[in-house]
């Protein structure tokens, strides 16, 4: 029998190797988007400082739009040629897009072809983006024990809010410590370094992993059109179940940060200080919930959270809207617990609703989905919603129809918690036959 404590200690390094890619990806994503006034005067100059920021924000929104294109190029690497290699690369290609801007030239060196240029590193960065979660997700949680699929998964949504305080922190600090004219000329680049550094760090790391057994008959089909044209409906589910946490998180930390700034009146400092304090919280809360989840069910939680979603929202939007600091702490707290619960649970249900074939290709089609179309316009949609309906709260009904969504969705999944993966494809088009087949209650 083997040693117990180098078995563990070997699982231990296992997850932080999967799991902490994804403290670069939101590592990054928070960086552009707290240096975007720099980077829009380097690459998008304009006598109208609000026209060289939404072109920042226009590169940044690029990575989104991406996207897609990366869950089917990843999906396929990850289905047929294995988890491994598609983390590999989605690591060398999101350190050599960090790297790349980092040292990219501005608009008084290159003209208009350095804002093409950092378009494209963009786009590069959203498709490794894209491959990057779902696949570290996917071979986590095929290679955890059975009884701690769902603490894992808390772990890697753990590392995406730590990536995002990281990302934070660096450009606070750098900003502080060399100044505004300093860190307008050169100092918004160093953040880039780092996360270049980081790149490196994770692909030494990622040298140790051990790849997951890949189904012997994977060449028969593309994963990617085997993935749509048989496990649509699975693919459906998941963007149900996502769907909540996911217009959530934009909403609450996205868009309710400018809210509380442009039309509460707080301090910019006081707005990230409170939107700080909620991603903290979320790293604390993902792994005790995938622990809960793993003792007492997929199910009977997300039950829970989307119910408390249905119920909290409209009392929780009030508080945000009301002048005492300590109010909106509190709603900001609540929206981040429950939304922490949220995601940790929909990683183990998105890898155990399709078979392993095509787990890469469908979990990350999903995933990526519901991101870009729900997600990343949720702030658009609330903007876009109050200024048509004049209603301040037509956001908070927006969330609480996804989470209507996301609770019919609930109803009909089936539960896996401590039951084996499924490995064989099932082309009926269901979540899985055999998950369906073994449904609790």
């Amino acid at each position: 029998m083997g040693d117990p404590l180098l078995s563990q200690r070997l699982e231990h390094r296992q997850v932080y190797a999967g799991a902490v890619g994804n403290v670069l990806e939101w590592y990054d994503f928070a960086v552009y988007g707290f240096l975007a006034p720099q980077i829009g005067k380097v690459f998008f100059p304009s006598d109208d400082p609000v026209a060289s920021l939404l072109a920042a924000y226009g590169a940044m929104a690029a990575g989104y739009f991406s996207r897609p294109l990366g869950s089917v190029l990843f999906g396929h690497l990850g289905d047929r040629i294995g988890r491994k290699a598609a983390l590999i690369l989605s690591m060398v290609m999101m350190g050599g897009a960090t790297l790349g801007i980092a040292v990219l030239p501005g608009h008084a060196e290159l003209g208009a072809s350095a804002a093409v240029l950092l378009l494209l590193l963009r786009c590069l960065q959203g498709i490794s983006v894209a491959g990057e979660y779902g696949t570290s997700a996917v071979l986590l949680v095929e290679q955890a024990p059975v009884n701690r699929r769902g603490l894992v998964s808390g772990w890697v949504m753990a590392a995406c809010n730590l990536g995002f305080l990281l990302g934070s922190g660096v450009s606070a600090l750098v900003s502080s410590v060399l100044g505004e004219a300093a860190m307008a000329a050169w100092g918004w680049r160093i953040p880039f370094f780092i996360g270049a550094a980081i790149a490196v760090h994770v692909l030494v790391m990622r040298r140790s992993l051990s790849e997951s057994p890949l189904p012997p008959d994977r060449k028969s089909a593309l994963p990617v059109i085997e993935a749509l044209s048989h496990h649509y409906r699975a693919i459906g589910m998941i963007v149900c179940l996502v769907l909540p946490v996911a217009v959530t998180f934009y909403m609450c930390f996205v868009y309710a940060s400018s809210y509380l700034v442009e039309q509460m009146h707080f301090s910019t400092a006081q707005a990230l200080d409170i939107t700080t304090l909620a991603l903290a919280l979320q790293v604390v809360v993902a792994p005790w919930a995938g622990h809960l989840a793993d003792r007492y069910g997929r199910r009977p939680l997300m039950l829970l959270v989307t119910i408390a979603g249905l119920i909290t929202t409209w009392p929780l939007w009030w508080a945000m809207h009301q002048p005492s600091i300590a109010l909106v702490v509190f709603a900001q707290m609540s929206f981040a617990l429950i939304n922490g619960i949220g995601w940790a649970l929909t990683i183990p249900v998105m890898v155990e609703l399709v078979p392993a074939r095509v787990r890469v290709s469908a979990s990350g089609i999903a995933f990526n989905l519901c991101l870009g179309v729900f997600g990343g316009t949720a702030p658009w949609v609330a903007t876009y919603l109050v200024a048509r309906t004049a209603n301040d709260f037509a956001p908070a009904w927006y969330m609480m129809a996804a989470a209507l969504v996301a609770l019919l969705a609930t109803l009909r999944m089936p539960e896996m918690a401590g039951r084996p993966l499924p490995a064989m494809s099932s082309r009926s088009g269901n979540p899985s036959s055999s998950a369906c087949s073994r449904r609790r209650g």
